[in-house]
């Protein structure tokens, strides 16, 4: 790519002086620098975008969408540009990187598609005891305002346009704040939305250190949503300062697959291994532990460690892999030391265990016990804990003692029991024969307990990002 600036014409002011240099994950060169924004230039950013947001939305509906499906279209035309910026700057093999464009692609279009469906009503008065028909109300859906969007580095593309597509369909302007790695990302986003027709100071990128601008933004009188995708530590930190600002949140996980005694253990141990490594488990929604039952434990084991043989451990730019190098030292140390952990309190290491540099080989181990680190922390990181249990009640409950709650899955031949589990686990989703993962988009996408606020899902993001708004009409005779 090359020691290019790259300069976000959409917000960023000529008087920034101060860059973040971005280097790749993959071999620490520097691929490109983003402006370093001061908080008056977030204050120009916020107030162009108050000011546009009065313009925009009142445009028709017609045309939001004929914007959103020019941009879908062009994203696709840059893919090739964009693959080799996603595996560079944050590491993604080709396949996966191709897979988030176009997903992303997909997104886009289905916002605006699924925009066109969602009507106003009218409620008659006399549908309540004690009211008649000379009293209706029209019931419309109106934009917020100023929309907060703020993506994590794992899917620079993706998880920001979850933000930004409804967030415009629906009437509001954005800013919007990548994470530093990922910016150069987000700022090919942004020109790929302007080039579509978007007007000037609808979307609005901000880019800058956490320390300078970070907790500046999410505290500003001008916001008026915050859509944060990102760690628990940062959200809850987030959810403190953001006094009276709705909040759609999602956070951290500690994904479950329990695996009952009746499953199909080569499919789950297929899922499993897929949802536990891909991106080098750098997801939310990625397997993080798995509960299985004490009579299959072995039997599962053995089909793991077939599974997890097959995967290609190295650089993307060199050959397509499964596992990359982890984003920085910083989380490369971190799982490790999860490592360290479960070998010092006596797990069983069954695969992998090595690491050169920031690549953490992927590595499973069994007999963890609920003393260890690796059985409760999110790694975000290819490390995978087997804990035995003796029946589907304890799964359960080990399940549940989490303190987050974002997806679980259930492997089992028997619906009545898959249903059974479902119903008991504490989490916005059940993946049933399957492992865990973010899909389709219009399905409902949320975490409870430490994994989130509000619910996502193009419909459902549509509708947070917009307000109902009732008109009470009282006829006179």
């Amino acid at each position: 790519m090359g020691n290019n600036k790259y300069k976000n014409k959409l917000s960023i002011s000529k008087e920034a002086q101060q860059y973040i240099q971005i280097t790749s994950p993959l071999d620490d060169s520097v691929i490109g620098e983003v402006p370093a924004l001061s908080q008056k230039e977030v204050d120009r950013a916020v107030q162009l975008a108050k000011v546009t947001f009065r313009i925009w939305k009142d445009v028709p509906l017609n045309e939001r969408a004929e914007i959103l499906y020019k941009a879908a279209n062009i994203l696709l035309e840059h893919m090739d540009t964009l693959t080799n910026l996603l595996m560079r700057e944050v590491g993604k093999d080709r396949k996966s990187a191709n897979s988030e464009i176009s997903r992303t692609a997909d997104f886009i279009r289905f916002t605006a598609d699924t925009a066109k469906s969602i009507h106003g009503e009218s409620i008659q008065g006399d549908t309540f005891s004690g009211f008649n028909k000379e009293k209706f109300a029209v019931v419309t859906r109106e934009p917020v305002g100023v929309i907060l969007a703020i993506s994590p580095f794992n899917y620079p593309i993706n998880l920001a346009t979850s933000k930004i597509a409804p967030a415009l369909i629906g009437g509001n302007t954005v800013i919007f704040k990548p994470a530093t790695t990922g910016s150069l990302c987000g700022i090919e986003l942004g020109k790929i939305f302007k080039d579509a027709g978007l007007p000037e100071g609808v979307l609005n990128i901000i880019t800058g250190r956490g320390s300078e601008i970070g907790d500046y933004v999410v505290t500003h009188p001008d916001i008026n949503f915050i859509n944060f995708t990102g760690s628990t530590e940062v959200g809850v930190k987030i959810s403190e300062k953001a006094h009276m600002v709705p909040l759609l949140m999602e956070l951290g996980g500690k994904d479950a697959a329990i695996v009952l005694k009746d499953a199909d253990l080569v499919f789950a141990a297929k899922n499993i291994i897929a949802g536990a490594f891909s991106y080098s488990g750098q997801r939310c929604t990625a397997v993080k532990r798995i509960l299985v039952v004490n009579e299959v434990a072995d039997l599962l084991i053995s089909h793991l460690k077939e599974e997890i043989s097959k995967l290609q451990v190295g650089n993307p730019l060199e050959k397509q892999v499964d596992i990359v190098p982890l984003i920085n030292t910083k989380a490369a140390d971190y799982v490790w030391n999860l490592i360290e952990d479960a070998k010092a309190k006596g797990a069983q290491l069954i695969y992998g265990g090595k690491r050169e540099g920031n690549l953490v080989y992927p590595t499973l181990f069994d007999y963890v016990t609920t003393d260890m680190r690796v059985a409760w922390e999110e790694p975000f990181g290819p490390v995978l804990p087997i804990l035995r249990v003796n029946n589907v009640d304890e799964a359960v409950n080990l399940a549940n003692q989490s303190e987050y709650g974002l997806q679980s899955s259930v492997f089992t031949e028997n619906l009545s029991d898959a249903f059974h589990v479902a119903n008991r686990l504490e989490v916005g989703t059940v993946q049933v024969n399957n492992k865990t993962e973010r899909g389709p988009d219009h399905f409902p996408f949320l975490g409870v307990k430490k994994s989130g606020i509000g619910t996502q899902g193009i419909r459902y993001s549509i509708e947070a990002m917009t307000r109902v708004k009732a008109t009470v009409i009282n006829l006179k005779h």
